[in-house]
């Protein structure tokens, strides 16, 4: 199982957050971290951000990642969207 904290952030406050499980052992990480992405944004109405390269290195490198406007194709009411990875047994995404 994985948990995964999703955040979005204005002003450096939180405005909405949620901590996402998932724990299908069949899906490899970068496919988890894809599902709780995708239960966020379907839970608090949001845009799926594009995903760059940028975000598998602070994923791999600190365990978090950010996604600000650029990576939404509409405008966005808050500052950047956050992911970090709880479990320490993370793998590489």
């Amino acid at each position: 199982m994985i948990r995964i904290w999703l955040k979005l952030m204005k002003n450096n406050k939180f405005t909405e957050e949620k901590v996402v499980e998932i724990d299908n052992k069949s899906l490899a990480i970068y496919d988890k971290i894809q599902a709780a992405l995708e239960i966020f944004c379907h839970d608090f109405d949001l845009e799926k951000p594009m995903w760059f390269d940028r975000n598998t290195k602070e994923l791999n490198q600190i365990s978090k990642t950010f996604f600000r406007e650029d990576q939404f194709i509409d405008s966005i009411w808050f500052d950047y969207l956050e992911i970090e990875i709880l479990d320490d047994s993370k793998t590489k995404a």
